[in-house]
């Protein structure tokens, strides 16, 4: 009769905890730097802040422009702005007139 002799491993009962160990870090590694993960919500509410602050920026213009169109409607028509609109347009100035040069601006 043969008798085996076997040294007992315990390696069979490190398989599944090892397996649940590379699953749940490969999940937890992607909850947080992940396309959805907790650094993307960071990052996407700073993007948010700085595009807030870019739309009050181009109201204020907006607003600003609105209220040089509305002078120059026919109801209100102003005629300081009408003549305004007119002297930067054909570069004109009357002989007794002083001109000031100075950098354009974006308005």
């Amino acid at each position: 009769m043969w008798t085996r002799q076997r040294k007992k491993r315990n390696t069979g009962a490190l398989i599944v905890p090892a397996i649940a160990v590379a699953f749940l870090s490969y999940f937890g590694f992607h909850a947080f730097h992940g396309e959805y993960g907790i650094y993307s919500k960071y990052r996407l509410e700073e993007r948010v802040a700085a595009l807030e602050a870019t739309l009050e920026t181009t109201r204020t213009a907006r607003v600003a422009l609105e209220q040089r169109v509305r002078l120059l409607h026919d109801g209100s028509l102003e005629k300081d702005m009408l003549d305004e609109h007119a002297r930067r347009a054909l570069n004109l100035a009357l002989a007794n007139e002083v001109v000031i040069m100075r950098q354009r601006s974006n308005d």
